[in-house]
């Protein structure tokens, strides 16, 4: 894997799996805090922040969920690299539909971005990133703190009075959040990276049993830590969204389709059919990045025509207790 190694670009600087052919992911490096706090050096103001992000990355996917729910888009400015990574990383193609430039840095590739904040960077150059305008450098690349900082510190300047990590269910948003990750956030790409059938069994294994279990939980309850849309279904809908069109086939994760699960299914289209959400899903981007760029996987480059989930076929989640945001898309009340 091609990854920054004291500021300079290098190729092939690290392998992805272990000796027993299990996928490893490596640590994101910056790891600052936007809070709101007077005494904060990242506080949250509107037109401080910039987003850069890919529309394939489910990681980057998941801030651009709570940017939306939250009604951060005018806080909050985005730019979009393309879809396919080659061995430069990811690049800014304005060209593409869906990408933009790099309004900020005018930079060719991400990896520069990194190396206006850091000069001496070591590590890989990853989405999302949370640039700061101000200061002109990263905030933060790791996706499940930008994930919860959009959510809980920027309440004065959204405009959605939506609160995705409400008091009385964190403990179980948490919960939630660290039970999905590694057998189903990340256990999609242990099967697709899995050097060994060791490795892929198990991570198969995992994988599958994880989502029976979650199933069995969403018969009886509309979202997963309960009557209340939260950030652990912003971390699994971006897994689950591109499972049947990408993960199924390109990563092995084919013992079975989200869309022969009894609640999984309904569950997602639940979900995608929430304000707001179904804007940030791109799947040209999503499908194009992964059957492209994975050549050790996908070696010939062609992206399948299929299979076209049907995300807005009624879903009847409603008749469960709990309901969507009710002021979603609808601006916060005046103080």
């Amino acid at each position: 894997m091609n990854m920054l190694v004291d500021g300079e670009w290098v190729t092939d600087a690290y392998q992805e799996t272990d000796d027993d052919g299990e996928f490893q992911r490596q640590e994101t490096m910056f790891r600052d805090r936007v809070e709101d706090d007077p005494d904060a050096r990242f506080r949250p103001e509107a037109g401080r922040y910039h987003l850069y992000v890919s529309y394939a990355c489910p990681w980057a996917h998941r801030t651009l969920l709570v940017r939306a729910l939250k009604g951060l888009e005018d806080a909050i400015t985005v730019d979009v690299v393309g879809p396919y990574r080659d061995e430069g990383g990811w690049q800014f193609t304005p060209e593409k539909e869906g990408c933009t430039p790099d309004t900020l840095n005018g930079s060719d590739y991400l990896r520069e971005v990194y190396q206006a904040a850091d000069d001496d960077v070591t590590g890989r150059v990853t989405v999302p990133v949370l640039w700061d305008k101000q200061e002109g450098t990263i905030v933060n690349n790791e996706s499940k703190e930008i994930l919860r900082m959009l959510d809980t510190e920027f309440g004065e300047v959204a405009t959605r009075d939506v609160d995705l990590y409400p008091e009385g269910y964190r403990e179980e948003v948490d919960r939630v959040i660290e039970a999905i990750y590694e057998p189903i956030n990340n256990g999609v790409y242990r099967c697709g990276f899995a050097n060994s059938q060791g490795a892929y069994d198990e991570a198969a294994e995992e994988l599958f049993g994880a989502l029976d279990h979650w199933d069995s939980v969403l018969e009886d309850q509309r979202y997963l830590a309960g009557d209340r849309l939260t950030e652990a279904d912003i971390c699994m809908f971006t897994t689950l969204v591109r499972f049947d069109e990408v993960y199924h086939t390109h990563f092995m994760c084919n013992h079975k389709l989200v869309r022969e699960y009894d609640n999984l299914w309904p569950y997602l289209r639940d979900l995608y059919q929430t304000p707001g959400v179904a804007e940030t899903v791109h799947m040209d981007h999503i499908t194009e990045h992964y059957y492209t760029t994975h050549p050790d996987v996908s070696p010939k480059r062609i992206v399948p025509v299929g299979p076209d989930p049907d995300f807005e076929a009624p879903h009847d989640r409603d008749e469960l207790p709990g309901e969507p945001p009710a002021a979603l898309g609808e601006p916060a009340a005046a103080d």
